[in-house]
């Protein structure tokens, strides 16, 4: 490639990562209309907790290790996610939502999955005595209006990228629906052969999922996939609420209960409550197409990837 070719090429890019990051500026602002509209109250993120996420027994985490922290004679982890924390949250605050900063240190290997970072945001939100049903109408009913937000978008119109058209209800499966049609890796095979969103029910992974009490061995969990080859884009779940039986899934699953006892000290004052969370720049990344998760970041944050600062 010669010098002025490389100099175009790079200034495409950065004319492209500038376009990315309007829409990701507009994504935020419409985020934070939509839950506002729908009377949910805004918290801010914790990044230093006694308790995170396990992220586990869950098949689809390669998290390498969750950074621990020794401060003035306490054990902090960094978070994972704000999961534990909303759960707790919801019987005092009622529907909440947080811009939450997560860090998962992914193996090396995720960088070319296209959707993996190892430091993200997530729009986190939990909804007290809700089902799953209603968080899914919920989910649908917010990329629908942003869809209509984006219709005529200048930087849509720049990249060269048709505005999204999302088309509620979105269909319903099963993993065990997906994985008998598709195989096992059926999220990227369902995914390249949808062209709307679809969601995926029924998945074991951690302890504060809720088992199906009229179903034991299925989950009242749910993620949402979105099309064309893009992957998950939400995770979520109603979740278990019961002490003991959160003690006991932590046993059978094998997790250390030091790392949760913080939690489990409070776990009687939990309530009924569903909720998800969805990655912000998965979302971007989605809208405008991008190549890669990383695309849609300022300061990129890809695993394996030499940071520049």
């Amino acid at each position: 490639m010669s010098g002025a070719t490389a100099h175009d090429a790079e200034k495409t890019e950065r004319e492209h990562r500038r376009l990315r990051l309007e829409l990701l500026s507009d994504v935020l602002a419409e985020t934070t209309r939509f839950f506002h509209d729908e009377g949910f109250l805004q918290l801010l993120p914790v990044m230093l907790g006694r308790s995170t996420d396990p992220l586990g027994p869950d098949p689809g985490s390669s998290v390498l290790t969750t950074v621990e922290v020794d401060y003035l004679g306490q054990r902090f982890y960094l978070m994972n996610s704000m999961i534990l924390h909303k759960q707790l949250a919801v019987r005092d605050v009622g529907k909440l939502w947080i811009l939450s900063p997560n860090v998962r240190l992914e193996r090396a290997e995720r960088a070319t999955s296209g959707k993996h970072l190892f430091e993200f945001t997530q729009a986190d939100f939990e909804i007290p005595r809700a089902t799953g049903a209603e968080v899914r109408s919920l989910v649908e009913r917010y990329l629908a209006g942003l869809g209509r937000s984006f219709e005529g978008h200048p930087a849509l119109g720049a990249l060269g990228v048709p505005p999204p058209r999302f088309s509620p209800p979105f269909p319903v499966y099963t993993t065990h629906d997906l994985e008998r049609d598709y195989g096992s890796d059926w999220e990227r095979v369902a995914s390249e052969a949808h062209d709307q969103p679809f969601w995926a029910l029924c998945h074991r992974r951690e302890f504060y999922d809720r088992e199906d009490p009229a179903d034991p061995g299925h989950f009242l969990n749910y993620d949402l996939v979105y099309p064309l080859g893009f992957g998950e884009g939400l995770s979520g779940a109603e979740r278990e609420f019961d002490p003991e039986r959160i003690r006991r899934r932590i046993a059978r699953d094998g997790i250390p209960p030091a790392a949760f006892r913080a939690y489990l000290e409070v776990a009687d004052r939990l309530i009924p409550s569903a909720g998800a969370g969805f990655g912000i720049e998965r979302l971007v990344r989605f809208l405008c197409r991008a190549p890669h998760v990383g695309d849609v970041q300022l300061f990129r944050r890809v695993p394996g990837e030499p940071v520049s600062l």
